[in-house]
């Protein structure tokens, strides 16, 4: 498969699965998620990839755990030291998390890092990258990874800001704000990822610190609305 093939391939794939994690059954994306990245990871072997440009690479799993890890840690510390200060914890209170318990534990542990995770980074900073940086370079890959990877967000911000705005029905102006934050932010994020990826030479990295925010971030949203009187 011609490289040119391949990154069509690939973003069209990406794109069914953008659709299908906000229309599909949420009880299949722990499943799909790793099953698609598998089928990505197959697209871009078949364009000439080697591991070591995918990012998964026998000599780049201990570096990516190593750093990976450490960044975990640290994500982790924060959400602790926020949770500890009363006037901090109303930041972590998201609607969509509100019921805590076994379905934090589900979302953080099995849905956000095999439903999104590792989903997201293998064809972000796995196959889409390696494509990339292969015919144009790293400063291609790092910018546009990040700029579709902030696009990536723009139906989660339109789930999020309607579940966190009270009745459910938010205005456009509201909207289009949140959404044009939220792309804005995670494009930053995504560069930050990019920046690692390249760094560590190593999907693990991102991977791990994607988790810490997302998945810990579910826990400790839980912990917020436990810890926090109830809200009419």
């Amino acid at each position: 498969m011609s490289g040119a093939a391949a990154l069509a391939t690939c973003l069209v794939v990406m794109l069914a699965v953008n659709v299908w994690v906000h229309v599909g059954p949420h009880r299949w994306q722990p499943v799909t998620g790793p099953l698609l990245a598998g089928l990505l990871l197959v697209v871009g072997r078949s364009a000439g990839l080697s591991w070591d440009q995918l990012g998964l690479g026998p000599g780049s799993w201990a570096r990516g755990l190593a750093w990976g890890g450490l960044l975990a840690a640290g994500v982790a510390a924060v959400y602790a030291v926020g949770l500890s200060v009363p006037r901090l914890r109303g930041l972590f209170t998201d609607e969509r998390h509100r019921p805590g318990g076994r379905s934090a534990f589900y979302l953080a542990l099995l849905a956000v890092p095999l439903g999104t995770v590792v989903f997201e980074e293998v064809a972000f900073r796995g196959v889409l990258w390696g494509l990339l940086e292969a015919e144009h370079g790293v400063a291609w890959a790092v910018g546009l990874t990040s700029v579709l990877f902030g696009l990536w967000h723009v139906l989660p911000a339109v789930a999020g800001v309607e579940a966190n705005t009270p009745g459910g029905a938010p205005s456009r102006g509201v909207v289009v704000r949140y959404v044009a934050a939220t792309v804005a932010f995670t494009a930053v994020a995504g560069l930050a990822f990019a920046v690692l990826r390249d760094r560590s030479g190593s999907v693990l990295t991102p991977a791990l610190l994607h988790w810490a925010t997302n998945g810990l971030g579910v826990l400790a949203a839980a912990l917020a609305w436990r810890w926090t009187p109830m809200r009419d």
